[in-house]
């Protein structure tokens, strides 16, 4: 038998001459859990080309930041774009829940919401009213901080949200936080008309505008009519379908509840973008 040397281009470990490595920079992403990944995409020539599948942990922490692509491809790519896939995902194509994108200016590429292939805004300009008011309960006022509608009462009333249209792939929900509980007000595109769900209104109509009165069905650990006061609201951005029952990273409107609120008196939110808008960059 003749022995056969090997010599250190045969090598297994040598990287591929026709590959290059893309890396990733990127923070505020969130845990989708077992059942969605992200997914990078380069632009060549208008068509998609994965870039690579990766997980993130409770911390924000990517589970691969480094990916090797075809070397040729990723020289020609124009953009680069995140999604979430589901997983297992059952296509080959990007779904329509696009996170961050960004183009390329010669090595780097730097990541947003606001680029034209992710969501398209960086919500910097969303604003925000509310009142306490409970619509729902057939006309008793005993209860009336018992409710939270996005309504700005000078307005007509009027719509309280001022959003930015979203991409497809994304929808708004609104939600109460109290005493540990997050509570969902429903699921929203539009600032005028009512949102998707009213689990916990009374039977009477609900105004056209998104908001919830809390009055039956109360979940384990709270009680009915439940008292907003000191309460947090917030309107989130989440992916659809929704990797999560809980609110998702994008969160650009939350206000505080005062202690002391008033029924039927039209309070701000904060703009909360910039906390929590994911952002990084990509290079080649």
């Amino acid at each position: 038998m003749v022995a056969v040397a090997c010599s250190e281009d045969d090598d297994a470990t040598t990287p591929d001459s026709n590959t290059s490595k893309l890396n990733l920079s990127i923070n505020g992403l969130e845990d989708l859990g077992s059942d969605y990944r992200y997914e990078g995409w380069i632009i060549v020539d208008g068509a998609p080309v994965s870039a690579g599948l990766f997980d993130v942990d409770g911390d924000g922490n990517l589970s691969q930041t480094s990916f090797d692509l075809d070397a040729d491809q990723l020289s020609r790519a124009t953009t680069y774009v995140l999604t979430i896939e589901p997983n297992p995902d059952p296509s080959p194509d990007p779904s329509s829940v696009h996170i961050l994108a960004g183009d390329f200016n010669n090595a780097n590429a730097p990541l947003s919401t606001s680029h034209g292939a992710a969501i398209g805004t960086d919500f910097n300009a969303a604003t925000g009213t509310y009142i306490l008011a409970t619509p729902t309960d057939g006309g008793m006022m005993t209860d009336e901080n018992s409710g939270l509608w996005w309504i700005d009462p000078a307005a007509g009333p009027g719509p309280g949200l001022s959003l930015p249209t979203l991409a497809d792939g994304w929808i708004y929900e609104g939600w109460v936080v109290i005493n540990g509980e997050v509570l969902s007000t429903g699921t929203f595109s539009s600032a005028s008309g009512a949102d998707g769900a009213a689990p916990y209104s009374g039977t009477a109509a609900g105004p056209p505008f998104p908001g919830e009165d809390f009055l039956v069905n109360a979940p384990n650990g709270l009680t009915f009519p439940l008292d907003l006061s000191g309460a947090t609201a917030v309107i989130s951005v989440e992916p659809v379908p929704d990797n999560s029952p809980a609110p998702f990273t994008l969160k650009p409107l939350v206000a505080q509840v005062p202690m002391n609120a008033m029924d039927h008196t039209p309070y701000g939110m904060d703009n909360n973008a910039m906390a929590t808008n994911p952002s990084g960059s990509v290079s080649r």
